[in-house]
């Protein structure tokens, strides 16, 4: 692990995170901002503050000029956490009890609402009319990439061409805004902006990647959830496409017995896990990770050749080999 990265993602928390405590208050009617802060300070790693703040230093701008925007994609963040766990009924995350399992449902979701109004709050106050726009049009893409996911569910036939696009957009979209909004703080060149676009896409989908092989043979404690939890929510992750794809009708038969079972035992689940294992899903869904980080990295050589570009390069390099 880069103990460099790790140290970068220790500070941005301690920065942002009191930018966060400065302008978001606690309390309120009926604990609605307590249920806000919950997961904030439950941990996550501030990744993508970190990636507003490395772009906007890699170009030349000042840390203090993209503050008020790293926090705002924190929140917009943690917003699609929150409703993501109403959505996929999970009552864990970073090792901690969901929100809508400690608040209740409604509280859940205006804590989710609230986080995405300030974080609008914040991006207008750092006064970058487009790097507000760059946010918007990411909120509405993860939207549009989370029905897709919910759709999926669904289906047997999904394709690795639709599971990337609906990550571009799930996960992806935010990853990319916050280098393309760090470099609009620097005020970078407009090639510049479309090589952070393109770095931030590649590498999002490559950290999206990775999740769900974590999700797989990651470690509970780590992971802050149970190992297996996409198994049992059905979820159409490029492992489960491409271990369909490669099984014979009876073992194939067996997979989707088990996925989106919510009867399904822990041993169920585990012999799913193997099976994948055993027909390469797992081992193809890194070598892809691994691919898209590479086409991230590349990405890089329009920016100029300093010591915050290349903590970009490292992070892209980080997202496939963490195990958290």
């Amino acid at each position: 692990m880069d103990e460099e990265i790790l140290k970068a993602l220790e500070r941005t928390k301690e920065v942002v995170d009191s930018y966060i405590e400065e302008n978001l208050p606690r309390g309120g009617p009926n604990g609605l901002y307590d249920a806000c802060w919950h997961l904030i300070e439950a941990g996550g790693k501030r990744l993508r503050p970190l990636l507003v703040l490395e772009s906007c230093k890699a170009l030349g701008g000042k840390e203090e000029d993209a503050l008020p925007e790293a926090a705002a994609v924190e929140l917009v963040h943690t917003f699609t956490l929150i409703h993501d766990d109403i959505m996929d009924e999970d009552d864990e995350r970073r090792g901690v009890p969901a929100v809508h399992v400690e608040w209740g449902v409604p509280i859940a979701i205006l804590a989710g609402d609230t986080l995405f109004s300030k974080a609008f709050e914040f991006a207008a106050r750092g006064g970058s009319e487009r790097a507000v726009d760059e946010l918007a049009r990411a909120c509405t893409e993860i939207c549009e990439g989370q029905a897709m996911d919910i759709e999926f569910e669904d289906r047997e036939d999904v394709t690795e061409e639709e599971f990337i696009e609906m990550v571009r957009r799930k996960t992806a979209a935010l990853m990319r805004a916050s280098c393309v909004i760090g470099g609009l703080k620097a005020d970078a060149e407009e090639e510049q902006l479309e090589a952070l676009a393109e770095y931030g896409e590649n590498m999002g989908i490559a950290f999206q990647i990775q999740d769900d092989v974590l999700d797989l043979v990651g470690d509970e404690e780590e992971l802050g959830k149970p190992v297996g939890s996409d198994i049992i929510e059905g979820k159409k992750t490029l492992i489960v496409i491409k271990a369909l794809e490669e099984a014979d009708e009876e073992t194939r038969e067996r997979i989707l017995e088990v996925l989106g079972n919510p009867n399904a035992t822990r041993e169920d689940v585990m012999e799913v896990i193997g099976i994948m294992e055993e027909l390469g899903a797992i081992d193809y869904a890194k070598e892809k990770a691994r691919e898209f980080a590479l086409k991230a990295k590349e990405a890089l050589e329009e920016l100029p050749d300093n010591e915050h570009t290349e903590l970009l390069r490292r992070i892209a390099d980080f997202v496939v080999e963490r195990e958290f």
